[in-house]
């Protein structure tokens, strides 16, 4: 089974979609024995940091989430709740990667949105894809390069489109948004 964690902060129904159209189905659930059972788990997010983490520990899933074993996949907002630290509404993380996402420069365009492409990236989880492909991004904060990078991306400066630690894989990007690029690194993730 594959688990969507429900929190009230992510872009649940696009990402559900992007497995239907892989002809899989995936259940919606904050219920921590469906996450705990579940083969792969994806932790998406759309919103603002700290109003996230509130929903989280509102559930306990705060708690949960750090522990778990399968592959795990967090998705834009989720990627950056992964993290040590926020600037984002100045909060506390899962802290699974120890890295803290900062706020792109406020002199500049933000947030950075559109299709963008890779600068480098390795791993299991961007097979056969291109650096040359274009992935979607919305984002108005970002997490620098670190030892958990596996992907960067250029706007404004380098920073980490996608990290992984262990089990657990992130990406800045929305792969449910970003085409048959997108359902190819959903594919690769699946396939961990």
């Amino acid at each position: 089974m594959i688990a969507i964690i429900n929190y009230k902060s992510g872009n649940i129904k696009s990402v559900k979609d992007a497995f239907s159209r892989l002809g899989l189905n995936a259940k919606l659930t904050n219920n921590p024995e469906e996450i705990l059972a579940a083969d792969k788990v994806i932790f998406p997010g759309v919103g603002e940091a700290s109003f996230a983490m509130e929903q989280l520990k509102a559930t306990g899933l705060h708690t949960l989430i750090p522990t778990l074993t399968q592959p795990v996949l967090g998705i834009c907002l989720g990627m950056q709740l992964l993290c040590a630290y926020s600037e984002e509404g100045q909060t506390d993380g899962l802290g699974i990667f120890d890295l803290n996402v900062t706020r792109f420069p406020k002199d500049r365009k933000v947030p950075h949105m559109g299709w963008n492409n890779f600068e480098s990236f390795e791993g299991p989880l961007f097979k056969n894809v291109q650096l040359s492909n274009d992935v979607y991004f919305v984002h108005s904060f970002y997490v620098p390069i670190g030892e958990e990078t596996i992907a960067q991306t250029q706007y404004i400066q380098n920073f980490s489109a996608a990290l992984n630690k262990d089990n657990f894989y992130a990406v800045q990007f929305h792969p449910e948004k970003s085409g048959k690029v997108g359902q190819q690194i959903l594919q690769n993730f699946l396939a961990l």
